[in-house]
């Protein structure tokens, strides 16, 4: 569905200055943004992803990932096409890339804001999660579920690269209650080459959001010989206790996907190595994704008792009492424990 865009303003000969996300597109008449769902049509944005949705879910809130969220809750889960990245190894490649996703002849649906809140009711949900693709660049039709799910008893969740500008985290905050971002690298050229973006606004809306009390967890997907040395893991580590050592890190397991299928799979040296190096550096809460093992487990960080055993991305065992570790009373971070 067209719609005009939010987060924009009209320059002359028709051009327009997109403020969505941290690309801000400066786009001529009759192009589209970086995104390729954002088009200017005689000086006026358009979106053209509002309600056309391609993917309708319900999910364990353990999959976006979110662990210290709302534990062994559902979440509805939606996504239109599109991304305002070009990430070589991006494992949604199918849905994510618009040119991917009509060559493969992906089918959309209308659907209105009310009715995905409707079906998250249904569902037992007891968030919507805006997901699998880029929530940014749908973020007009995810705003305004965002509103009426509010005014439900619903919670809101991104699960987003971290590329959107302020002006849209001021915009969706009231709304917005857990964001799970993909920290893809510490290191700039890797964001230029791999994914055609930049690192500092992702560390800027990490540390925006957790300023603004937004729940967030971090995600780094280790691809071999990418982003997996171990220097670049301590930076990043570092980064996130400099934020806030509760902030949740999920290390997660690559597989051969997209332009980087003859890449190998992370060998799982670097990733026990990775878990280390996150605890090392004084963060709570550290996470081994795409494998099975204890690092799914979620322990009191201060006295190390067991307090949440996951299986896969079932909450299989649950000893949290009213947020708190029943052995040593430590208040545990997080929202809903």
């Amino acid at each position: 569905m067209l719609k005009e865009a939010l987060l924009y303003e009209k320059l002359e000969e028709n051009r327009v200055f997109c403020h969505l996300c941290s690309h801000r597109c400066r786009i001529g008449d009759g192009k589209f943004g970086v995104c390729n769902v954002r088009e200017n049509r005689g000086g006026t944005l358009y979106t053209h992803v509002y309600g056309t949705l391609i993917a309708q879910n319900v999910d364990p809130i353990e999959k976006k990932p979110l662990y210290h969220f709302l534990p062994g809750s559902t979440s509805y889960s939606i996504a239109t096409v599109g991304c305002n990245f070009q990430c070589d190894f991006c494992q949604n490649w199918q849905i994510s890339q618009v040119t991917e996703a009509e060559r493969l002849g992906v089918r959309a649906r209308e659907v209105k804001p009310e009715d995905v809140v409707r079906q998250a009711k249904a569902a037992g949900s007891r968030s919507i999660s805006y997901t699998y693709t880029e929530p940014t660049i749908y973020f007009e039709f995810a705003h305004d579920c965002s509103k009426i799910a509010r005014r439900e008893g619903l919670y809101n969740v991104f699960v987003t690269n971290g590329y959107m500008t302020e002006e849209m985290l001021r915009m969706i905050h009231p709304c917005l209650d857990a964001a799970n971002v993909d920290l893809k690298s510490f290191r700039d050229d890797f964001y230029k080459r791999l994914c055609k973006a930049r690192l500092q606004p992702v560390l800027d809306s990490i540390r925006t959001m957790k300023k603004m009390g937004i729940w967030i967890e971090v995600t780094t997907l280790l691809v071999p010989g990418r982003n997996d040395d171990e220097a670049e893991l301590k930076d990043i580590a570092a980064y996130l206790a400099s934020v806030n050592v509760s902030i949740p890190w999920h290390i997660s397991r690559f597989h051969p996907q997209y332009r980087m299928d003859h890449v190998e799979s992370t060998p799982m040296n670097i990733l026990n190595r990775a878990y280390d190096i996150g605890r090392e550096a004084g963060l709570r809460y550290v996470y081994l994704g795409n494998v099975p093992g204890k690092q799914n487990h979620t322990y009191c960080y201060k006295c190390q008792t067991l307090l949440i055993e996951r299986g896969g991305f079932s909450v299989t065992a649950y000893r949290v009492s009213g947020g708190q570790c029943p052995k040593c009373g430590t208040v545990q971070d997080g929202v809903g424990l």
